[in-house]
């Protein structure tokens, strides 16, 4: 594939507008920018004629404007002969310009413009998945406030452990990715790099000044050392933040792919109308976006292994990260974007079931409260270990005799255990099954989150 060509992307997972950042005429519009804006700095210092920078920058805007297919293919017609990306836009460029094309590029490498061009590239696309990750948090804040006080079970090692609020749960998804977004924003700052500074980053035929004044035009800040290419432990650092991300995603998927299970249903995946599950099936509703998440969360993941990799380029420069970086910058980016937007519908559009949820709670025979009657049994003056081994016992009892007919609820156990009657009241008991409590706390999780507790229960 010569780098004129348009690149095909999946399209049942590429935003077009994302994958506009990642386009030959994107790319080659920043090519363009770059140039002239070293021609109008080196005008300012004396180093060319300013009509010259005048004419490159007129004739240039021009070209770029009625940009077509045509100049892609004399681009790409021009490159299967000089075998070189830049120089085939050059000559291009040269065709468009005219004579005073001479003063283009001088002093100056193809990886100043390479480099430069992707860091802009990537600034974009970083600018479009901090939007994508703001919709995210947006229907996470409003869900989480949405199911405050829904009750549900709270799980570890996918048993029942004690009852939640649907609304904590998701609120734990705001945090991370809210923390998710600080570190798009660092990895953006670290990636806002420019470098023109010649062969093997010396300066030794161009201005530094040259460097200064592209780079903020840009919005970007000089590399400190280039070497003639940026260091890619930036580059590094932007894809495992990529990944952070990605697995954020996949966290929360998977939490709304066990929800959404036939025996849980406590949530589940908006079904559209019309809608099928299954070709052979007609009842099923499967979980498909969050397992479409999971899956592209894998994607975005495996980038960070040849990312790491290009770290290590030979002495000032070599070209083993470009091959990688034609592939991940697009990809990963695309696919982040898809996938962030993909769950901000997933989350806005969840059906939640508040009854189910209570159902679950109450399956156990009241054995989820244990911990809380622990707590009473201890307080009423029995050692812990005594606590526990009688509470245990009473939960074992009941969990082991669901739905038999002699089975008795975890109250009722303890109600008839002579080590808890008469030693711990009943009201004490009741307190202690109560699931309600579990929310006690709720206003302070809330604001520590979202700087707000938001509205009373009713």
């Amino acid at each position: 594939m010569s780098q004129g060509s348009p690149r095909t992307w999946v399209p049942r997972y590429t935003r077009p507008v994302m994958a506009a950042i990642w386009s030959p005429e994107n790319r080659y519009r920043i090519w363009f920018e770059i140039e002239a804006l070293a021609c109008e700095a080196m005008a300012q210092y004396g180093a060319i004629p300013a009509e010259a920078a005048r004419t490159i920058r007129e004739k240039g805007d021009a070209a770029m404007a009625a940009f077509s297919q045509a100049d892609l293919d004399r681009i790409d017609e021009i490159e299967a002969e000089t075998r070189h990306d830049v120089i085939a836009f050059l000559t291009w460029l040269a065709e468009k310009v005219g004579p005073d094309s001479r003063f283009v590029h001088l002093g100056m490498t193809s990886s100043d413009v390479l480099d430069t061009c992707l860091s802009v590239q990537m600034v974009q696309a970083t600018d479009l998945l901090l939007q994508d990750v703001d919709a995210v948090l947006a229907a996470l804040k409003r869900r989480a406030f949405e199911h405050k006080y829904t009750l549900t079970i709270g799980r570890s090692h996918a048993i029942h452990a004690e009852p939640t609020s649907f609304g904590l749960k998701i609120a734990g998804h705001y945090a991370e990715f809210a923390r998710n977004r600080e570190r798009l924003v660092r990895a953006r700052e670290e990636i806002a790099v420019c470098a023109i500074s010649g062969a093997v980053g010396t300066y030794a035929h161009i201005d530094p000044r040259v460097e200064d004044y592209v780079a903020k035009k840009l919005g970007l800040k000089p590399e400190d050392v280039s070497t003639q290419v940026i260091p890619r432990d930036r580059h590094a650092a932007y894809f495992c933040a990529l990944a952070v991300i990605a697995s954020g995603i996949e966290r929360l998927a998977t939490e709304v792919r066990h929800l959404q299970r036939s025996e849980v249903r406590e949530a589940e995946e908006f079904f559209h109308k019309g809608q099928k599950g299954s070709s052979a099936m007609p009842h099923k509703r499967n979980p498909v976006l969050s397992e479409n998440l999971t899956g592209l969360a894998r994607l975005v993941r495996s980038h960070v292994i040849p990312a790491l990799e290009n770290v290590a380029l030979w002495h000032e420069r070599d070209i083993s990260h470009s091959s990688v970086e034609r592939n991940i910058c697009p990809d990963g980016t695309i696919g982040l974007d898809f996938a962030l937007m993909r769950l901000a519908g997933m989350m806005e559009k969840l059906v939640v079931y508040p009854d189910q949820m209570q159902a679950n709670i109450e399956s156990l025979g009241g054995v989820v409260h244990s911990g809380e009657v622990l707590l009473a049994l201890a307080r009423a003056g029995i050692l812990r270990e005594d606590a526990y081994r009688i509470v245990q016992r009473n939960a074992m009892e009941t969990w082991t005799k669901l739905g038999h007919k002699d089975g008795k609820t975890f109250r009722e156990n303890l109600a008839a255990d002579p080590e808890v009657a008469g030693r711990v009241p009943a009201e004490v008991l009741d307190a202690a099954m109560d699931s309600n409590a579990h929310l006690g706390k709720i206003d302070h999780t809330f604001t520590r989150v979202f700087g707000e507790a938001g509205p009373a229960r009713s």
